[in-house]
């Protein structure tokens, strides 16, 4: 595939998975708890997206942890934001003050991961 013979960063996977991820919790809501075939549907696929750019950053040396943490972190970030925007959820100072931690958290666990210097396959 394209992206494996171009030298991408295997951030760019996680992030990609993220915004992914935002997008299948948005889709389940509009799913109305799967009695919507096509909402459903759109949501699996979606899912399933975003795992896969997840496993290929994982694949390009990146620790489990700090990938995950980072794309969890980034579709928790999108679902509220989405969430705001869509549903007309809360923007309460305190809700800002937590998504705001969990940014710090994204940052600081992005610059604390070290890719595997040495990988075997």
């Amino acid at each position: 595939m394209l992206w494996e013979v171009c030298d991408i960063s295997p951030w760019l996977f996680v992030l990609i998975g993220g915004v992914f991820e935002t997008v299948w919790a948005i889709s389940m809501k509009f799913s109305n708890g799967f009695t919507d075939i096509l909402w459903t549907l759109n949501t699996l696929v979606f899912l399933g997206l975003s795992v896969y750019f997840l496993n290929s950053g994982l694949r390009r040396g990146l620790p489990v942890g700090g990938g995950y943490a980072v794309w969890v972190g980034i579709g928790a970030i999108g679902s509220i934001i989405m969430g705001v925007i869509l549903f007309s959820e809360s923007v309460e100072p305190i809700r800002l003050i937590f998504a705001a931690i969990i940014i710090i958290g994204i940052i600081g666990t992005e610059l604390t991961c070290h890719p595997e210097e040495d990988r075997t396959e």
